[in-house]
């Protein structure tokens, strides 16, 4: 299924403006910097679902945030994921060849360039949420920096990856395989929904129900995932396939089967729309991501 008609033009508008705002970010210095900067618009521009930041503006729009702030959280959050593909795809990790239908970063340029273009991403990601054109108020940034670092550290996403690696000698059960999933995907997912309740100042009954939704959306967008690496072309998700079974990694596919995974995705979603039941037309757009989060082929 190719992307649904009520989610084209948000997603082709969000794609030319996270584009045009990574062009104008990383201009490409005119000194030994060069090569730097072009690894880091190789990693950021011109690919990718755009799915985090496309999940930040429509929990920023539920709020009604200004939407060149939303777009800012939204760069931050992209910056911290593209470090985290280009870092995993290099040889001492997940070794691919192929991002985003393009050659990864270190194959692009070299390792030791798709390393510090990692760690210049990361960093990045940071001095965009401290800076008070995000928010006036610092607290709010104070509070966008801690929860980003959260989840992308130790307790999130990094977290994750190094379960990851171990999955590659341990076999993992269902509940350390959801753990994995929560960390390695869930965790940067559900900031996105968090940096906007926090950029909405939402009440605590409103953070708690959008929480519910990253919860469930998140697990459902991994199970997905799982699904591609076994049905899925690389030609359609413009990466390699089948590198989790050829691993012997558990996978929800694997400890599920086919037809169980499908159907708790499909439970999961169902789950994550009814936590927005408290929200009115403002949230389609959500409706929206969850929907196709699970009907995607790429």
């Amino acid at each position: 299924m190719h992307t649904p008609p009520a989610l084209k033009p948000a997603l082709d508008a969000l794609a030319q403006a996270m584009d045009s705002r990574f062009d104008r970010l990383l201009a490409v210095p005119e000194d030994p910097r060069r090569r730097l900067y072009e690894a880091m618009r190789h990693a950021t521009m011109d690919g990718g679902k755009r799915m985090r930041p496309l999940l930040t503006v429509a929990a920023c729009d539920l709020f009604r945030v200004e939407k060149d702030r939303s777009l800012r959280v939204a760069l931050a959050i992209e910056c911290v994921h593209c470090y985290s593909l280009v870092h995993d795809d290099m040889p001492c990790m997940d070794d691919d060849d192929v991002r985003r239908g393009k050659p990864t970063v270190h194959k692009a340029f070299d390792e030791a360039t798709a390393v510090l273009a990692g760690d210049a991403l990361q960093t990045l990601a940071f001095e965009i949420l401290a800076d008070e054109a995000t928010h006036d108020d610092p607290n709010i940034r104070i509070q966008l920096i801690q929860e980003l670092a959260k989840a992308a550290g130790p307790a999130g996403m990094v977290g994750g990856q190094a379960m990851d690696l171990a999955a590659e000698t341990t076999t993992f059960d269902l509940p350390t395989t959801t753990r994995l999933q929560q960390l390695k995907t869930g965790a940067l997912l559900a900031f996105c929904i968090e940096a906007g309740a926090i950029m909405g100042k939402a009440t605590p009954e409103q953070r708690t129900r959008l929480r519910g939704y990253a919860h469930d959306l998140g697990l459902a967008f991994q199970i997905a995932d799982d699904l591609l690496d076994v049905e899925g072309s690389s030609a359609r998700t413009g990466k390699a396939v089948a590198k989790d079974m050829a691993a012997g990694k558990a996978t929800f596919v694997s400890l599920l089967g086919v037809e169980r995974a499908r159907q708790q995705a499909d439970f999961l979603i169902d789950q994550a729309i009814n936590h927005l039941a408290s929200f009115g037309a403002e949230a389609d757009l959500l409706r929206a991501i969850a929907r196709f989060a699970i009907e995607r082929d790429h």
